[in-house]
């Protein structure tokens, strides 16, 4: 009887737990919590590390080359990434006996997945397209009527792929299909409106496109790093293997990395110049004033400091060598494009890991790992792709926002004698058709219009937050 007592003892859960904490292993009670027990040391977390950082030097230097390459081999290489991601995110959801009774499903999803790309890629490259034909008439005909009619062949590929999936539909199969039906649009919106922007950086410059990523993949690996050998308080629930320790080192190692990286950069022609057509001929260009350097002078207390007599100074000698050797410069000269590139990367550190959580809560979701195992030690590409996402978009809407300059303003369109503007309505109410002569009051009353419905619409908004009285 005390024997069965004894050996009931070990089945309660408390025992088994406190059992299991002696050992090496991660309690599954603490591992599925996002309690602060989750940083424990693994034995196998070296060995990861290397996994890890053998793929990314290959990555690294096939993206190098790519780089060299030039514009269109970049575009290329994110057709194919793309075209992965997609590959991914279709198989997150597909049931392999399902799809036994639905056969030419699967190519109904890529069927819309080139559509999206003919018309994004259409509309995106279109000029580009355009100069590269100039030489050929015909060509530069044929060209310039595929793009006139881009749109309208893009909507009846759509067309045929919805009547294509509407005579597929099953009975018993309805929620499946429809399910499916719909994750394809939401990949295609997802991949192509983002991706859209990665091209739009590349063919501004791949200045814009190379200094983005890069900051990504250095904010990546410092984190990790910080986190590796400081890590110790976790920073979201989410994604349990980060930690406040990694965050912040890898927030102050991106900001100093884009900074001096910007610098380093923007001295090459090759990366500043934007390219206007498809060729892939070297590129020379007069460079934009953003990379032209400005110098500093250093405050008035170094050349002071210079002129100093430390003849009182029993270290005089040393330390007037040792400042004249390390310091010799009265002036610094910085681009200002570097003062651009400290925004990107604060956005890269603070705002642009959020994208990383939002994977990692989607996988969650799922309950999958990884979305791929396409990179060892890292995943799929979507996994790689995360913060890269964010991260070009907000680099092109900064570019065209504060980089790109007006080529217009206000006063200057108020300056004009007449001014023809097509569909301008007047402060009465009157209508100015396209080739009027608009007076000059109407064009400001117009502006002063939607100069008050803007202010109008700024304090709705801030209204409720106490900011407008």
């Amino acid at each position: 009887m005390q024997k069965d007592q004894n050996m009931s003892v070990p089945s309660t859960p408390t025992a088994r737990i406190r059992l299991r904490r002696r050992s090496n292993e991660v309690p599954s009670e603490i591992s599925k919590s996002n309690g602060s027990h989750l940083l424990v040391n693994d034995q196998n977390k070296y060995k990861s590390m290397w996994i890890r950082a053998y793929s990314s030097m290959w990555m690294i230097g096939g993206f190098i080359v790519i780089i060299y390459l030039g514009h269109l081999y970049i575009w290329a290489m994110v057709v194919v990434i793309q075209i992965v991601m997609a590959t991914e995110l279709f198989n997150l959801l597909r049931r392999a006996h399902e799809d036994k009774h639905l056969p030419g499903f699967r190519l109904l999803n890529w069927h819309f997945f080139f559509t999206a790309m003919l018309f994004v890629y259409g509309r995106i490259l279109s000029q580009q397209l355009v100069n590269t034909m100039t030489t050929d008439k015909f060509f530069y005909k044929l060209v310039s009527g595929l793009i006139k009619y881009q749109m309208v062949i893009c909507y009846f590929l759509y067309i045929a792929g919805f009547m294509w999936f509407i005579l597929t539909l099953k009975k018993k199969m309805y929620k499946y299909q429809f399910g499916q039906y719909a994750w394809t649009h939401m990949i295609l919106i997802v991949v192509f409106t983002q991706s859209s922007f990665i091209v739009g950086n590349i063919f501004e410059g791949i200045f814009w496109f190379l200094l983005p990523a890069s900051l990504i993949v250095i904010n990546d690996i410092a984190a990790y790093f910080f986190g590796f050998f400081f890590g110790k308080t976790p920073l979201i629930k989410l994604s349990p293997k980060k930690t406040w320790e990694g965050f912040i080192g890898a927030s102050v190692a991106t900001v100093i990395s884009a900074f001096v990286l910007a610098n380093i950069l923007g001295h090459f022609q090759w990366l500043t110049c934007p390219r206007k057509d498809l060729s892939t001929g070297w590129l020379r260009c007069d460079p934009d004033p953003l990379f032209k350097p400005e110098h500093y002078p250093l405050p008035g207390w170094v050349p002071q400091w210079q002129g100093m007599n430390y003849g009182a100074l029993l270290v005089a000698p040393l330390l007037f060598a040792w400042y004249k050797q390390c310091f010799p410069w009265k002036e610094i000269s910085v681009l200002p494009v570097q003062w651009h590139a400290l925004c990107l990367g604060l956005f890269a550190s603070v705002i642009a890991p959020f994208g990383g959580f939002f994977a990692s809560g989607f996988k969650r979701a799922f309950k999958i790992k990884d979305f791929g195992d396409s990179i060892p030690g890292h995943g799929g590409i979507t996994d790689r792709m995360d913060c890269q996402m964010v991260m070009a978009v907000f680099a092109y809407i900064y570019h065209q926002s504060f980089v790109v300059p007006q080529s217009y303003s206000v006063e200057m369109i108020l300056n004009q004698g007449n001014i023809k503007e097509p569909h301008i309505r007047g402060a009465a109410g009157s209508v100015y058709e396209a080739g009027a002569d608009i007076p000059r009051e109407a064009v400001r009353s117009f502006f002063e219009q939607h100069v008050l419905l803007c202010n109008i619409i700024i304090s709705i908004i801030l209204c409720p937050f106490g900011v407008v009285s």
